[in-house]
């Protein structure tokens, strides 16, 4: 597909990486020549200098033969005003980043009203996947599918577990809460294993499971841990807004740290329920005097890396808190994954999935049949949500009998509301959801999952 992104921040231009390497044309416009400089030397893209809001330049980037138009630039205003010109001009699909807190309330007023194709606010789905690891202590990420109705957890064996030297085909008979394992991280290896592989301390597993079973099921693991009945949060940003809110929503204390007096008096009227502390939170006596030692969860949110990881850092070797560390740009993943910054989130990363998921859809010949999509394992895995949209050579036989590609698997189906741990006798039905996890990148289509070169 053609594709224009107006914008080349972080967001732009990692959402431009990866439609690029999926084999997609990409334009980008940015009005700071720096900025169009630094992209052209990474991206073997074409780059355009000039106003994504003005027509003659989105002429210049071909707007009339452009499939996808999507704006991401730091500027709500800019981007809705350039998805409605984009449209008009070349009556593509369009996509806004939109992520003033003044706008959420109105959100589905102005995508209709505006005609666009899809709105995201990194920071309000940033602030839900933090919630949700909140609400389950021992996870380190966690991606939903099936309106929530299944979960991927993410965790680390310890030593003392059940699951230590325990082959997965015996697992059910160790304990009866079953989930199944899909992908597994042993000493930079990435594996998605079948019945005969061997789990061991050190692990860092990722099983799919329904909410309800989570508690239980590390309770008989021997992965115990407490509820998180309070949080301190350092950063009082859009994303702490949002954080605060849903936390208080869970009934969850909320402590902010943030330095601007005039913005902790914004967030004093924002989210009453959270305790505002102004003040620096790079400064040890203040973070003791407020109580680290004793928070549940301490999550690092200020506006920069550096920053975040030495304060995740304190509170790991301060307390016994979950810690989780919101990185923008530092991406040495080799030397992240062995310092102890507890779950890291990249809003750059969810908002390219959310792109990504869509931009799917629309390559799908039988329509918007990718509903979910998480990349994993540093973009390793992928981890994708279908649903059966209608009769097909999938459906009614046995996938034990189906030819499925390498290095796939399917975890889960929901049917009914009901979810099914798939066996090689289940079979897939008209309206299943159907969750797969797979080191192959790029799939659009539930018929990708089949090796047609094998036969059928």
């Amino acid at each position: 597909m053609n594709i224009i992104i107006a914008g080349c921040g972080k967001v732009g231009f990692t959402v431009a990486e990866q439609l690029r390497d999926e084999g997609h044309e990409i334009t980008m416009i940015d009005i700071a020549p720096e900025h169009v400089e630094s992209t052209m030397s990474q991206l073997d893209i074409q780059v355009i200098v000039g106003n994504s809001v003005s027509q003659r330049t989105l002429e210049e980037a071909d707007i009339e033969n452009t499939d996808l138009f999507i704006a991401v630039t730091n500027q709500d205003e800019v981007n809705l005003l350039s998805c409605l010109i984009a449209k008009k001009a070349g009556k593509c699909h369009t996509i806004a980043r939109v992520r003033n807190p003044e706008y959420n309330q109105e959100i589905s007023f102005i995508k209709e009203g505006l005609g666009l194709s899809m709105v995201i606010n990194p920071e309000l789905a940033t602030a839900g996947e933090i919630a949700r690891l909140i609400q389950v202590p021992y996870a380190m990420e966690i991606d939903s599918f099936a309106k929530n109705k299944v979960n991927m957890i993410k965790f680390v064996i310890p030593e003392n577990s059940v699951l230590n030297h325990c082959k997965i085909s015996d697992f059910g008979q160790r304990i009866d809460n079953e989930p199944l394992f899909c992908i597994v991280e042993r000493k930079k290896q990435v594996i998605i294993p079948d019945g005969s592989f061997v789990l061991e301390a050190g692990d860092s597993v990722s099983a799919v499971m329904p909410l309800t079973k989570i508690p239980i099921f590390f309770s008989e693991c021997g992965l115990h841990t407490k509820p998180i009945h309070n949080v301190m949060i350092a950063g009082g940003g859009t994303l702490s807004y949002y954080l605060a809110g849903m936390l208080a929503k869970m009934k969850v204390a909320v402590k902010i740290i943030e330095k601007d007096r005039s913005r902790c008096e914004q967030l004093s009227e924002l989210v009453p329920q959270a305790m505002i502390i102004c003040g620096d939170a790079t400064d040890r006596m203040l973070l003791l005097e407020e109580g680290i030692k004793n928070a549940d969860a301490f999550v690092s949110l200020t506006g920069i890396d550096e920053e975040n990881i030495l304060l995740s850092l304190y509170a790991n070797k301060a307390s016994h808190s979950k810690i989780i560390t919101k990185l923008n740009r530092i991406s040495f993943d080799e030397v992240i994954e062995d310092i102890p910054l507890g779950s890291i989130v990249y809003p750059k990363y969810i908002t390219a999935e959310y792109i990504l998921r869509y931009v799917r859809a629309m390559e799908n010949s039988m329509g918007s049949n990718v509903e979910s999509l998480y990349r994993m394992v540093n973009n390793q895995v992928e981890a994708l949500e279908f649903i059966v949209r209608e009769q097909s050579h999938l459906t009614d036989i046995p996938l034990q009998n189906l030819n499925l590609i390498d290095h796939l698997l399917i975890c889960c189906i929901v049917r009914d509301g009901k979810v099914i741990t798939p066996t090689g006798k289940d079979v897939l039905k008209v309206n299943d959801t159907v969750i797969i996890v797979t080191t192959h990148l790029g799939l659009n289509d539930l018929e990708d999952i089949i090796n047609y070169k094998r036969g059928n």
